[in-house]
């Protein structure tokens, strides 16, 4: 009977064992910071590890390439104005000649249409100057969020290319945990369930949640990715900072 007992404790104690991975800090936020258009670099103004605010201006690229193309849009517009304002006078005094059968009624109706084409062109026009003066507000990249500078790829001077990051951006308003968990122990874990988060080198210890079990096993060490969620009032905690997460 003591024996059963025994086993029956000592099984009851590796049932209760908790199980403490090893992971970091991770932002489920993070951003690749890229320019709209091609232009050189005029100005960066945050360095890596800056914290940054929303909207804050991150750099800037040059505007030549839209100065060119708003005094093309420009000269368009003034063009067809022009060549309006001469189509709607003669308009005006072949009306007047018509009234005295002076000139005919096709010669009016040809006028007519081409003021009315002038029109239509002006309108394109303004929509196109319209179009090129909106692109200058992408020359200034701004932070779409706060967070903090993580990487910084590009220098005065360099060209700026659409779609190639210029500056990564984490949001420290959204960290998470990242650990990586054996196959063996899946069955301990799911999703919503509640562990223990630890930041040991600023001695935080808080409940996190997990929010995420990645599926893809890592083949080399049968291991499944998990992301924890947690709440915290400190301001200290960065990306990449060491933490555990123990599971009960």
């Amino acid at each position: 009977m003591k024996k059963l007992l025994l086993i029956l404790a000592l099984g009851a104690s590796l049932m209760a064992e908790a199980l403490t991975l090893s992971g970091s800090v991770i932002s489920d936020n993070q951003k690749m910071i890229t320019s709209r258009f091609m232009g050189f670099v005029t100005n960066v103004n945050v360095s890596e590890g800056e914290k940054v605010k929303r909207g804050q201006i991150l750099y800037t690229i040059d505007s030549r390439e839209i100065d060119s193309a708003k005094r093309q849009a420009e000269l368009s517009l003034q063009m067809y104005e022009n060549q309006y304002t001469n189509v709607k006078l003669n308009l005006e005094r072949y009306k007047r000649l018509l009234e005295k059968d002076m000139v005919s009624k096709y010669e009016v109706e040809n006028l007519e249409l081409a003021a009315k084409n002038l029109q239509d062109m002006i309108s394109i026009a303004k929509a196109r100057l319209q179009e090129v003066e909106n692109q200058y507000k992408y020359l200034n990249i701004k932070a779409p969020n706060d967070g903090v500078v993580v990487a910084k790829n590009i220098k005065v001077g360099e060209m700026a290319m659409p779609g190639m990051p210029a500056i990564i951006l984490s949001d420290l308003s959204n960290l998470k945990i990242s650990a990586e968990i054996a196959e063996s122990n899946m069955p301990r874990i799911h999703h919503g369930k509640k562990v223990i988060v630890e930041i040991p080198s600023l001695g935080i210890k808080e409940i996190g949640k997990i929010t995420a079990i990645i599926p893809n096993s890592n083949p080399m060490t049968h291991t499944f990715k998990i992301k924890v969620s947690f709440k915290t009032h400190s301001k200290s905690i960065y990306p990449g900072m060491y933490a555990t997460i123990t599971i009960n």
